[in-house]
């Protein structure tokens, strides 16, 4: 495999331009989490698991498969199972300056956990209760704990056209439906996840990766469930 120059390094996949103009994404072993306890939905890395990385691509790769079955738009190009990378088309992320830097991340939830539980708790009957794929939106900013911001302050400072957050609002439903829909038919559920949304010669696709690194999964007794177990719930039974 040859690669060029590494433009970024995230904290679970390093990123490479190819000659190409495309970007090859490797995807790691590294872990999110806080309190040594992992967390898919936490912003600092806490360690490693071994063989994460493959099987986030394999998820990733099955899931923009069924994307592209449901004509919804993806920058995926292919993926090397076997090196643990990607291809994908050169992407701006939606929100982000000139240089990448910044943007916003979509938040599908099918019911209240998390953040969400923290801020509305005295508004919610239990946990179980529907959201019917709600959106939130916060901006990418690891020191200030990713931020919500709302559609009119999008809007007021520039950040992202009506047409295009209204878009990827839709995408990011659309995104939710299928894989909570998946993972239904193997006696699991998704509580919520996270949808990168980005522009690809000025059309709204999802990009990044949709795996379990950015959802978190119940089963029918109310575990969450870690990575690799839904992998192996998701793509082994």
């Amino acid at each position: 495999m040859t690669t060029s120059e590494k433009i970024y390094s995230g904290k679970t996949k390093d990123l490479y331009a190819l000659p190409n103009g495309n970007i090859r994404l490797v995807f790691k072993d590294d872990v999110t989490g806080a309190d040594g306890v992992i967390d898919p939905g936490a912003n600092a890395v806490i360690g490693q698991v071994e063989g994460k990385g493959r099987k986030s691509l394999v998820m990733t790769d099955y899931f923009f498969q069924r994307l592209h079955a449901a004509s919804i738009p993806t920058h995926f190009v292919h993926a090397d199972l076997e090196a643990g990378t990607m291809e994908v088309r050169r992407a701006q992320p939606l929100g982000a300056d000139n240089n990448g830097a910044g943007g916003l991340e979509f938040v599908c939830r099918t019911r209240p956990w998390g953040s969400f539980l923290r801020r509305y708790q005295p508004y919610i009957r239990d946990t179980g209760q529907k959201l019917d794929r709600l959106v939130e939106i916060t901006v990418k900013d690891d020191e200030r704990g990713d931020p919500l911001i709302n559609d009119d302050t999008i809007i007021a400072l520039g950040l992202v056209s009506p047409r295009h957050l209204e878009e990827a609002k839709d995408i990011t439903r659309r995104v939710c439906g299928i894989v909570e829909a998946d993972l239904r038919e193997k006696g699991l559920t998704l509580i919520d996840m996270k949808v990168e949304i980005g522009l690809v010669e000025g059309e709204v696709v999802v990009i990044d990766e949709i795996s379990a690194d950015a959802m978190r999964v119940m089963d029918d007794a109310g575990n969450v469930l870690e990575h690799g177990t839904v992998f192996e719930r998701l793509l082994r039974s």
